[in-house]
């Protein structure tokens, strides 16, 4: 009676423990299931913000580049897409002024090596403490440049700035000197009113 008992007692602590087994694995295989589904739903989020900000990020592009087009009816061989070729940063910030250059010569089928640089011009008496190389040193990137363009082609530009939490409330000017096959195409301008 006493073996019935223990034999019967072993085969309920098997049971229980086959049962405890299963349970922990349904539990781990649950677990795993919607650990996927959160992982799998994370990584459609993600794909979706990164398209929808490339996309917002292209549509700007187009827009500023159908702009531009539109102003090179005004010069022909440079467009700066400013409103009177003036920019309003206020200090502290970061600040990017697009340009185009276009290769306006006709009768030809080569193409051309054009290059710019961005500089600044002659300071006013309001910008005290303000030298060139000061001015010159907000330019974070895109200082020069260069591309090669067909005839009627345009290339498109963005100079960077970025404007000192000290800076002084003045109208700094700015000068794009193009070239076209190392000698002189045009020139452009545009100026950064520097706000509080």
């Amino acid at each position: 009676m006493v073996k019935k008992r223990s034999s019967f007692s072993n085969s309920l602590q098997s049971i229980q423990g086959r049962r405890a087994a299963l349970e922990l694995s349904i539990g781990t295989v649950v677990i795993l299931v919607i650990g996927m589904s959160m992982l799998i739903l994370g990584l459609v989020l993600v794909r979706q913000i990164f398209t929808g900000a490339t996309y917002n990020v292209n549509t700007i592009n187009d827009k500023v580049k159908d702009q531009i087009s539109k102003l090179f009816q005004e010069n022909g061989k440079s467009a700066v897409y400013l409103a009177e070729h003036k920019a309003n940063p206020s200090q502290g910030s970061e600040w990017g002024v697009a340009f185009a250059i276009k290769n306006v010569e006709t009768g030809t089928s080569q193409a051309s090596q054009f290059t710019y640089e961005v500089k600044s011009s002659t300071l006013s008496s309001d910008c005290q403490g303000l030298t060139p190389q000061k001015a010159d040193g907000w330019i974070k990137s895109r200082k020069t440049g260069s591309a090669t363009l067909n005839p009627g082609e345009s290339g498109y530009f963005i100079v960077r700035f970025s404007i000192p939490a000290d800076a002084p409330l003045c109208i700094v000017p700015y000068d794009i000197e193009i070239r076209k096959n190392n000698q002189p195409y045009t020139r452009d301008f545009f100026d950064l009113v520097v706000e509080s």
